[in-house]
């Protein structure tokens, strides 16, 4: 199922409130909700649907990221459904305080004919990674070497006795409105419906013990510094009956010798002669990868700037790419020789020596920003 503007599965508004933003979540988790439609498939990929864009715009971090960067964006903020794939239970046991309670016995019976077995997720992972300009401008694939928890061989898991491994406990209090049913998760085996029954040698509490693994992470082009990536599963495993936590990939940019980020765009400052100025010349300019030819033309003014178009970086969202932009700075010589010195003294007063701006000569500040309007 491809995936919708989280704004228009809800069917709010970008300057909706939380509270607008929860009460349309609500009314379409109930309508859609499996135990209304038991066997419509449709119903249940509209209910996952409306989970998946809650979870963006109920979390303030995850919306901005959307706002400026899309479904991508949203994929990098840590966390998510990622689409279809997500699981009911997870569902459940993430929104289910919107429901005042959860879905078991708040009206309807929960997903799986009632049984609310908690599924418990391991732990997240959290590293980061360090990208050059090239990797970020093409993508990269990268592998990672993990100390992560895993399933400690030799340990055996077995039926919760409290609750015959349904993961629930059923109370009935008496109330002056009547006799009430709760119903909570199991005090024993924490919701799982298992508990363990023999440790193996060097785990942990939980049968855990701590491994080498490499995993393999794809990086897509146009990614910024401080963007997350979520590996749905690739975090520490948990106990039996329970699914893995996540890998969480920071990006970190190693700086570029001689170019400079902005968003997109790249910047250069290309150092030219006083006389290269003056008379013109040709020069290099790096790029992400290889160089590029560019003409100085005569008279060329201290912080001009060129533009190479489409020689920055790919937008993450494949939305074209940035430009280059050249700052030409006129270097001012500071150690003469004596010839040197008499050579420029016989041009001092020369009229084609002296400053004569034009209109055409404005500001740095104002060329930048025409630059950017363009």
């Amino acid at each position: 199922m491809s995936k919708r503007d989280p704004y228009e599965v809800l069917g709010v508004g970008r300057n909706a409130s939380a509270d607008e933003i929860k009460k349309a979540y609500r009314k379409l988790a109930i309508k859609h909700h499996p135990d209304k439609n038991p066997g419509d498939h449709t119903a249940e990929d509209r209910f996952k649907e409306a989970a998946s864009a809650y979870e963006i715009l109920s979390d303030p971090e995850k919306k901005a990221r959307f706002d400026r960067f899309g479904h991508a964006g949203a994929g990098m903020g840590g966390g998510g459904f990622q689409g279809g794939g997500m699981n009911m239970e997870d569902i459940f046991s993430q929104f289910g305080d919107i429901f005042g309670g959860g879905f078991a016995g708040g009206g309807f019976g929960g997903f799986g004919g009632g049984q609310q077995r908690r599924t418990v997720k391991g732990s997240n992972l959290r590293v980061r990674m360090k990208l050059t300009l090239a990797e970020i401008a093409n993508g990269v694939e990268k592998q990672l070497k993990l100390q992560k928890l895993v399933r400690a061989k030799g340990t055996e898991y077995a039926t919760c006795q409290t609750c015959k491994g349904q993961g629930q406990v059923h109370r009935v209090q008496n109330t002056f409105l009547g006799q009430m049913q709760t119903v909570t998760a199991c005090p024993s085996c924490g919701g799982m419906g298992q508990t363990m029954s023999k440790r193996a040698a060097g785990s942990d509490a939980n049968g855990l013990v701590r491994e080498e693994s490499v995993v393999s992470v794809k990086i897509p082009a146009g990614v910024e510094e401080g963007m997350q990536l979520n590996l749905s599963g690739m975090g520490n495993e948990a106990p039996a009956g329970g699914v893995p936590g996540d890998l969480l990939v920071v990006v970190e940019e190693e700086d570029h010798p001689e170019l400079k980020r902005d968003g997109n765009n790249l910047h250069y400052e290309a150092f030219i002669t006083m006389i290269d100025a003056a008379l013109g010349t040709s020069i290099e300019v790096p790029l992400v990868s290889g160089k590029a030819k560019m003409k100085i033309e005569p008279g060329t003014q201290c912080n001009h700037i060129l533009r190479l178009k489409n020689k920055g970086l790919p937008s993450i969202n494949r939305h074209g790419h940035g430009d280059l932009f050249v700052h030409v700075m006129v270097w001012t010589p500071t150690e003469l020789n004596k010839d040197e010195k008499k050579a420029l003294e016989k041009l001092r007063d020369s009229p084609g020596m002296q400053p004569h701006p034009t209109n055409k000569d404005k500001g740095f500040f104002e060329r930048v920003r025409e630059m950017f309007a363009t």
